[in-house]
């Protein structure tokens, strides 16, 4: 597997994103900025029935510490309370997109 994120740090384009074989994880090559050099990153973007992402931009993690803290936040049982309630709240939207990743990143 390090030498396919290698391969994808090298050849892909900046904000490239990859899916991988878990449905809503994907890989994103963000660009290099002002001297940090060019990396990869873990977007997670929920995938909807259409099996489309179903945002625009999910949450991008950049290293294992962070997805810890991420994790922390989005297991508190306040956040899981809100959310609850916000469902409550909030009109019905359907979305539909139908787009299909053909490249997939095992992982």
């Amino acid at each position: 597997m390090e030498e396919k994120l290698n391969q994808f740090l090298r050849e892909a384009k900046d904000w490239e994103r990859k899916a991988t074989n878990v449905p809503g994880v994907f890989l994103l090559k963000l660009p290099s900025f002002k001297g940090r050099a060019a990396s990869l990153a873990i977007e997670v973007n929920p995938i909807g029935a259409s099996g489309a992402a179903t945002k625009k931009r999910g949450v991008v993690v950049r290293s294992a510490n962070e997805l810890q803290e991420i994790n922390k936040l989005l297991s508190h049982p306040k956040l899981v309370e809100l959310a609850k309630r916000i469902d409550e709240v909030n009109p019905v939207k359907l979305v539909g997109a139908n787009t299909s990743e053909k490249d997939v990143l095992e992982i």
